[in-house]
C-alpha cells in the first residue's frame, strides 16, 4: 500500500525501504485518528503541560482547523463534552 510514496521517500531521503514504510504507516495512523480521539489526546497532552482547561480548549479549537481532513467546526462546549461526556 502506498508504494509510490515509499519509493519517493527512499529516493529523496536516506531512509531504507523499511524505514520509509514505517514512516508512512505512522503518518497515516496519526491522521486516521477521529476528531474525538484527537480532542481527548490533545487535552491529556496539554493538561500534562500544566495548561488550564480554558487555554486547553481554545488551543484544541485552533488546532482542529489544521487537521488534514478538517472536521466540522466544534464549539468549546462540544469539545468539553467529548472529553468529559
Amino acid at each position: 500500500m502506498h508504494d509510490e510514496l515509499v519509493d519517493h521517500l527512499t529516493r529523496s531521503t536516506p531512509l531504507s525501504r523499511g524505514e520509509a514504510l514505517r514512516v508512512v504507516q505512522d503518518v497515516l495512523a496519526y491522521f486516521d485518528e477521529t476528531t474525538e480521539e484527537f480532542v481527548r489526546r490533545r487535552h491529556r497532552e496539554l493538561q500534562g503541560q500544566g495548561l488550564v482547561n480554558t487555554a486547553i480548549f481554545e488551543r484544541i479549537e485552533a488546532d482542529l482547523k489544521y487537521r488534514a481532513v478538517a472536521p466540522p467546526e466544534l464549539s468549546l462546549r462540544q469539545l468539553r463534552r467529548i472529553v468529559y461526556g
